[in-house]
């Protein structure tokens, strides 16, 4: 087992092992002061690993309960949200007591939330189930629902107690979900790790999960800790994610996140190294790692239209949006550009 410590505005730890599931009771008896529960998850996740979470806190000498939701982006709603803290008031839910999100960014995203806000704050336990919740969501204390304008327009900042990650819950996901995480994992590499590149390359990533989701959070770590709350160096985790939130909502959410993150760093790269700001080793990179682990590499989406839905993205300051931008190769830097030449960048990203 691995363990990172991330000493945030609450400090806390990622568990990284094997066999963490059952271990959660144990676990979230060391952090939690109550001992009530809810464990809240998804129609996929709660048939595989509900009752084992439930019989884990229970033999801990926790009351606890599940509270499931329908899989997919559109439970990350207003409507869910409240019917989920509704449920936890009508159970008489404490101050002291605990929601544990388990499954993947979706159910991650509405649990924070709910801990942020009901009764101001209850404890929280992040058991991320697919590869992109480990490496990326479930970690940083970024919480959030959709509203119909955009992707996690209403949020919180509220950090967890406590992470585990297990990574043979990865093992019983589909591929594309797998592939999904995928880009969330190039994305750190293109951030700042030339070598996880390589060895992405060179080693399929299911050969060094463990060590692969390791990295991603010491790398999520040493920038949260410097940039908590978003407003400098933290945006950088964003490559790609100003036209992949695009791409997803005019998609209706059929378009899974990571498959929009990759989409969303092809057509930023392409267009960094057609104004002449990256080099094409950096785009060769990145096409061979997306296509290795099938994800997609362009929309059907006009310039225009992307462009129009990013103005509603979180990190638009006035008439100007900052872009992440590929400088070099394993490294990225932040580019202010005004909302005017949002459809140039687009437009310039697209396959010739």
């Amino acid at each position: 087992m691995r363990t990172i410590h991330i000493a945030a505005s609450r400090e806390y730890d990622v568990h990284i092992g094997p066999g963490l599931l059952d271990e959660l009771g144990a676990r979230a008896a060391q952090v939690l002061r109550g001992r009530n529960a809810v464990i809240v998850t998804d129609s996929n996740v709660a048939p595989l690993y509900l009752d084992r979470a439930l019989a884990s806190m229970r033999a801990a000498g926790f009351t606890a309960e599940g509270y499931v939701i329908p899989a997919g982006e559109a439970s990350k709603c207003g409507t869910t949200y409240l019917n989920l803290v509704n449920d936890l008031a009508e159970r008489r839910l404490t101050r002291a007591d605990g929601l544990i999100a388990l499954g993947g960014g979706v159910v991650g995203d509405l649990t924070g939330f709910a801990a942020a806000t009901y009764m101001r704050g209850v404890g929280l336990i992040q058991v991320p189930t697919t590869l992109l919740a480990c490496v990326d969501s479930s970690v940083g204390g970024k919480t959030a629902i959709d509203l119909p304008a955009g992707k996690n327009l209403c949020g919180a900042f509220y950090q967890p107690w406590l992470v585990l990650c297990d990574p043979e819950t990865i093992g019983s996901l589909p591929d594309s979900v797998l592939s999904d995480g995928c880009a969330e994992v190039i994305k750190y590499g293109m951030l700042g790790d030339g070598k996880l590149l390589h060895s992405l390359l060179d080693t399929h990533i299911k050969d060094q999960m463990e060590a692969v989701i390791a990295r991603c959070v010491e790398m999520k770590r040493d920038v949260v800790e410097g940039d908590e709350f978003d407003t400098g160096r933290r945006q950088l985790l964003n490559l790609g994610h100003t036209f992949a939130h695009s791409i997803e909502k005019l998609s209706g959410y059929a378009i899974p996140h990571g498959s929009a993150v990759a989409i969303g760093m092809m057509r930023i790269t392409r267009a960094a190294v057609r104004k002449g700001l990256c080099p094409q080793d950096c785009l060769d990179v990145l096409q061979a790692l997306l296509k290795k682990y099938n994800l997609p590499l362009e929309t059907q989406y006009s310039p225009e239209a992307l462009a129009d839905v990013a103005l509603s993205d979180k990190k638009r300051k006035g008439d100007t949006l900052t872009l992440v931008v590929p400088c070099a190769y394993g490294e990225s830097a932040l580019r202010p550009v005004p909302v005017a030449e949002l459809a140039d960048w687009a437009r310039s990203g697209l396959d010739a």
